[in-house]
């Protein structure tokens, strides 16, 4: 495979068939370096060197009824987490600031649970509203399934984004949760969409999916056309469904984030969860395919120092995108 020329077919609007699509994830370890080379003229054509922060307070944690395989937040997981209710609006915002004083673009307010009760979309509200007065970031919402009023209060308090993660791909679906069904995601994100903020919506690799499902993931995604896509990488949380689980390496992780690049070209491509455990010390290499990362800690799992990100995008010459700079979504 070319990938050199289809990086240039793709920035002249072809779309990747399947085929092309596994030679990409199937690219040998020694032409990786190209393949990377490939993915970041499509990633530079579209953000140059610019890098999206992003960080996340987790509101709500645990006491969630849904059986996801993979989450330690989940009714059937034993992992030892902490559990707590939502937190109310000040914690919400003290939160704000400390992502507006780490360059964080986007601040993602996340809760556990099938969706928000009205109390909690409230607290959630009020918060936003008082963010959006006080800081210049961007607000990205992950809250579970929605309905109709709820998604349209959420837009007129000014979130700008909201994440709802397909996770893995409709085949594979039910082997990683049967709670809900693959089709509430999708319709969670169109209901987003068409009140008016930008959707979000990514997935976790290392689930023991195929290639073949993670081909459809990125190719699903296309076809929702969600603005950001986040890649998460199994951390397998002992007490989960998923626990020890580990098929995962740094070369194969870079090679799906270049596949969702080539198919997804001028989509936000987030390296998400699981970057530190699995991208380990080839993480800086998957800023050339991907354009955006989570600083600080995730849900229930930790990340890297805020002060070692930061240094790795100085060390790469890349440049954060600040929200009174270039546009934050693209």
């Amino acid at each position: 495979m070319n990938f050199q020329q289809l990086a240039l077919d793709v920035l002249e609007g072809h779309e990747l068939t399947d085929s092309e699509a596994m030679d990409v994830l199937n690219c040998p370890d020694e032409e990786l370096l190209n393949l990377l080379h490939s993915a970041y003229k499509i990633r530079h054509h579209h953000y140059g060197n610019h890098v999206k922060l992003n960080m996340i307070i987790n509101t709500k944690s645990g006491l969630c009824p849904e059986n996801c395989g993979y989450c330690s937040q989940s009714s059937i997981s034993t992992a030892p987490i902490e559990k707590y209710r939502m937190m109310d609006k000040e914690s919400i915002i003290q939160g704000a600031k400390q992502a507006h004083q780490l360059n964080v673009g986007t601040y993602c307010i996340v809760a556990s649970g099938r969706g928000p009760s009205n109390r909690e979309l409230n607290e959630v509200i009020s918060a936003v509203k008082e963010i959006k007065d006080n800081y210049n970031m961007k607000v990205c919402a992950c809250l579970g399934l929605l309905k109709p009023d709820q998604a349209d209060k959420l837009k007129e308090a000014g979130v700008d984004r909201y994440n709802h993660n397909i996770n893995t791909s409709e085949n594979h679906h039910e082997s990683i949760t049967t709670s809900h069904t693959y089709r509430d995601r999708v319709n969670t994100v169109q209901l987003i969409k068409d009140a008016g903020i930008s959707p979000c919506s990514g997935v976790i690799i290392g689930m023991k999916e195929t290639r073949e499902d993670v081909v459809a993931m990125a190719k699903s995604l296309k076809a929702l056309d969600a603005d950001s896509i986040p890649v998460n990488f199994l951390h397998a949380i002992d007490g989960t469904p998923l626990e020890g689980t580990d098929d995962l390496n740094p070369r194969y992780c870079l090679k799906v984030l270049c596949l969702m690049r080539f198919i997804n070209p001028s989509k936000e491509i987030r390296i998400s969860g699981g970057r530190e455990v699995n991208l380990r010390s080839l993480q800086p290499l998957g800023l050339y395919p991907a354009n955006s990362i989570f600083v600080g800690d995730y849900l229930t799992t930790a990340g890297q120092e805020s002060t070692a990100d930061h240094q790795m995008l100085k060390d790469l010459g890349f440049e954060i995108d600040f929200v009174s700079g270039e546009p934050v979504f693209s």
